[in-house]
């Protein structure tokens, strides 16, 4: 069991702090092929280009999550810009989106922070990695308007929410949350999404799938949700790993 491909990550999550070189050492032992990290502000995207410069096999995303806007400073985009210049392991521009889910959310600067970010991504040719919980609607929207290059993560929609985006051109990622039992919706949203557009993640250290909830996530719990996309998709757990890394490695340009 091998090419595995974590899309995916927060390494850099205080969950890891007491045992993360030691974790990411022994990773690609167990068939981790590529992790993409993703960020959720400046500081964030700082500390996974560092982690990723510390291993040959991990990338990063850069960029300001919705539940990260408060404290971003007025020329965060001129440093984001200057980050990607400076770190060829920046793939991608991440993770950006709506969340709608806490009260006391600023819709407006949310969406404008999306919409920046968006427009950074389109110009300089970078995927995104779409993040959107309680607020579909208002990210279809944008998407529609900007027809960004990449994938919405951690997927919980309707298989209808499912083909636009992928008409849109991007790719759907699904989690552990794919192996629980009222998961429904993300399995019939699977079930719609070709086999070149749908690649796996952990988005640890959260979300681990069965049987594994409960523990702290990490990368090699990838193979249990590998299991049930194989499942639903009729192949092979081997067959959906070798898959999902390709698609991957197509989106964030990785040779």
């Amino acid at each position: 069991m091998n090419n595995i491909f974590d899309t995916h990550a927060h390494y850099g999550d205080r969950a890891f702090d007491s045992d993360r070189d030691e974790l990411l050492k022994s990773l690609p032992e167990k068939g981790i092929r590529y992790i993409m990290l993703a960020s959720t502000d400046i500081e964030s995207s700082l500390q996974n280009c560092s982690i990723a410069e510390a291993y040959d096999y991990i990338y990063t995303a850069v960029g300001i999550h919705p539940e990260d806007i408060e404290n971003t400073p007025e020329n965060y985009i001129d440093t984001l810009r200057d980050i990607i210049k400076s770190n060829p392991k920046v793939k991608a521009i991440g993770e950006i989106g709506l969340d709608y889910h806490y009260e006391g959310y600023d819709r407006e600067k949310q969406i404008e922070i999306f919409r920046e970010q968006l427009e950074l991504a389109n110009n300089i040719g970078y995927p995104v990695i779409v993040h959107s919980r309680d607020a579909m609607e208002d990210t279809m929207n944008i998407l529609r308007e900007y027809k960004p290059c990449g994938v919405m993560h951690c997927f919980s929609g309707s298989a209808e929410t499912a083909k636009e985006i992928i008409k849109l051109g991007m790719y759907i990622s699904f989690t552990g949350v794919l192996t629980y039992k009222n998961a429904r919706k993300s399995v019939e949203a699977l079930s719609a999404v070709p086999d070149d557009r749908f690649m796996l993640e952990t988005d640890c250290p959260y979300m681990s799938p069965v049987p594994m909830r409960g523990k702290r996530c990490d990368s090699s719990m990838i193979p249990y949700t590998a299991q049930k996309a194989g499942e639903i998709k009729n192949m092979t757990l081997q067959e959906v790993l070798d898959l999902t890394c390709q698609n991957g490695m197509k989106l964030f340009s990785i040779s």
